[in-house]
């Protein structure tokens, strides 16, 4: 019997995981929206942040589906680049497609804040 399925992990573990796979998702979509852009979206700073919090968005899934129970440093870390990568977004003034990140990314920092306080 594994012990690394759905139902043998908190629902707030698997709500994480949804959120962070879900954020990596859209932060990469937003990347490419930005690259398209150009200007000030296309900034070397902005499109590594971006694909900085994708990665450790998908890290943080990763380590949470493999049970890894220093996940709690992970989703802290996550947690963290989240909430700076909202931020920078939403200094991007008013556009649908930054707001939709910005939101991802916050719905994520906060899943993850819980997880990382959990352990």
């Amino acid at each position: 019997m594994s012990h690394h399925t759905a139902e043998h992990r908190s629902d707030e573990m698997n709500r994480c995981i949804q959120t962070c796979q879900d954020c990596a998702s859209v932060c990469l979509e937003t990347l490419l929206y930005c690259l398209e852009k150009g200007g000030e979206h296309a900034s070397p700073e902005h499109i590594g942040l971006l694909q900085t919090c994708a990665d450790i968005c998908t890290v943080s899934a990763h380590t949470m589906l493999r049970g890894i129970e220093a996940h709690s440093v992970i989703c802290g870390a996550c947690a963290e680049i989240c909430r700076r990568c909202a931020e920078h977004c939403e200094s991007m003034g008013d556009d649908a497609d930054m707001r939709r990140c910005a939101e991802a990314c916050r719905r994520c920092a906060d899943s993850c804040s819980s997880m990382s306080q959990a352990a």
